[in-house]
Formats: C-alpha cells, structure tokens, sequence
C-alpha cells in the first residue's frame, strides 16, 4: 500500500512545489478521515492542492464558492416540484460528493457554514426530515483568508473543532517560485495528472491506518498532552475528546505513511501543530499563534 502513497506524494509535489510537509499532512488528514481547512492568504496554492489530491486519489470533486449570499440550500440541496407527478423530489446539492472543496469558506454568513456542521461529524444531511447518507469516502477541503481580510466571518469554536487540521501553505521558497514561473501553468499540468488511487483502494488503505498499534505508553504521553491543556491554565479552553481522538488518529496516519505499524512520540508531535493548533488559545494571547502554542505544550510535557 506504500508504493501507491508514496507515488502519490511524489506525484503531488509535481503540481504545488516546495510544500512536501503541507502535502503530506493534507494526505494524511485524508487517511484518517478527517476534513481539512487550509488558511492562507489568496495566491498561494489553496484551491490547486485541492483539485491535485482529487485528481490523483481519483475521487467525484466538486467545488462550493462560499458567498455571503451563499444559503444553506445551495450546499446541501432542496426539494423542487415536479410538474409531471405533482410531487416534491429532492434535488442534491454540491455537498454529494466524494470531495468538496469549501471554497473560502469564511467569506459566507454563520448560517451558511452551518449546513456543513452535521455533514461533517456524521456524513449525512438531513433535509425535510428525511435523512440522506453522503458517499463514501467524504472529504472537505475547506479554504479561508485570514480574518484580517475584508469581508469575512470568524468560524466558530464549534465548526473549527469539525476540522481534524489546519494547515498553512505559505509562499514558496526562491527555487521553487522559480521552477513555477518558468513551468507549465499548473492548470495544464492537472489536467495531465494520473489518478493514483480508486476509492476501493483508498478505503483499504483507511482500514489499515486504524489498525496501527498505540502502546499504553502512548496513550499515557497523548493524555497528558490532553491534560496539560485543560489543567494548565495555560490555555483559554483544553482540547475535548473529539480533539483527543483526532489526534491519536491522525498520528497513526502519519505512522502508517513512514511504513510502521506502531504509533511514536515522534508521530504525535509531528501532527499536534496541524490538529491542535486552531482548537488551542493561548490565554496570554488574544490572537492564536498555534506556533506559540504548539512550543508550549511540547515544551511543558515530557515523553514518559
């Protein structure tokens, strides 16, 4: 199953350049199943490294451009009359995919973001009290601006929480801008972009990923990173145990992707910035700088 991965990444480098770490966390999000939101300023690759993993993982993609007259309806769908049997049928929303991309997502009102909330935690909507699963494997990929940008509404605690990471792209080091400038757009290098995967093949591999083995030691270093954050009094609110879980199942992705089937420190620590670092608020700081908090934690809690 490594051979398939490791093809894919390679493959995906290919298109967002000089990003291999933003890369294979987005991949390892999606093993885990998890949802992804990537927050970044406009230009740096958010959209292109959506459509590049559903090309390669072979997945039904659609992409929702979040308004601020966006409504719950246009994402999830509604019931229209039909003229010829003179009954209501259900038309499905841009939501019924494999992988939606949540397109700036910030930028679209309160009641907007919501109708994704129960798509997420339980993948499925329900719509006129009728309750339609979604397909299997589902993903969201949802993108934001800083909220320093005009125009755009905080997500709420508990929308941050449905996303397992978040991720920051950035702007490419010289080289690879370099390399971008002078390549193809990347717009024609998608189109050229093999699919890697099926959805069989991916379901396999998220099977697999849960029976990475955690030893007691582990989970004993995991919960007291849990702890820490709650009794501490370091932080504004501690991580829940959804957040817990998250990150257990996050870093037996990124062990399985190395090979191993054995979760290590190492494993946890290399995915707590991504899955922590939007749930955690520094209580000394109004802003989150999940940098700060990230080195506070590790910094405050020793490997038993």
């Amino acid at each position: 199953m490594h051979d398939p991965l490791n093809y894919l990444l390679a493959q995906a480098n290919t298109i967002i350049l000089g990003k291999q770490r933003q890369i294979r966390l987005a991949v390892c999000c999606l093993l885990a199943r998890g949802h992804l939101l990537i927050e970044d300023i406009p230009g740096v690759g958010k959209t292109t490294l959506a459509h590049t993993l559903a090309n390669l993982l072979g997945l039904h993609y659609q992409r929702i451009q979040f308004t601020s007259d966006l409504l719950p309806a246009d994402v999830i769908g509604s019931s229209i009359f039909d003229g010829q049997t003179h009954t209501f049928r259900f038309q499905p929303g841009p939501l019924f995919h494999q992988m939606v991309l949540a397109d700036e997502i910030n930028r679209s009102t309160p009641k907007a973001q919501s109708a994704l909330l129960e798509a997420m935690e339980e993948r499925q909507v329900t719509v006129d009290g009728e309750t339609r699963p979604l397909p299997e494997p589902f993903f969201v990929i949802a993108t934001q601006n800083p909220l320093t940008q005009i125009g755009t509404f905080p997500l709420p605690e508990s929308q941050l929480d449905r996303f397992l990471m978040r991720i920051e792209l950035g702007y490419p080091d010289r080289r690879s801008e370099r390399a971008l400038l002078k390549g193809e757009e990347r717009q024609i290098l998608l189109e050229k972009l093999p699919a890697c995967l099926d959805t069989d093949s991916l379901k396999a591999i998220q099977a697999q990923t849960k029976t990475v083995f955690a030893s007691e030691a582990l989970l004993d270093y995991l919960q007291a990173l849990i702890l820490h954050t709650r009794e501490s009094g370091v932080y504004q609110g501690g991580l829940s145990p959804r957040a817990g879980l998250a990150l257990l199942n996050a870093s037996r992705a990124w062990a399985f992707m190395d090979g191993r089937q054995a979760v290590l420190p190492e494993d946890v620590q290399a995915v707590l910035p991504a899955v922590v670092g939007h749930r955690l608020k520094l209580v000394a700081s109004a802003a989150t700088d999940s940098q700060a908090v990230v080195a506070s934690l590790l910094a405050d809690v020793a490997i038993p």
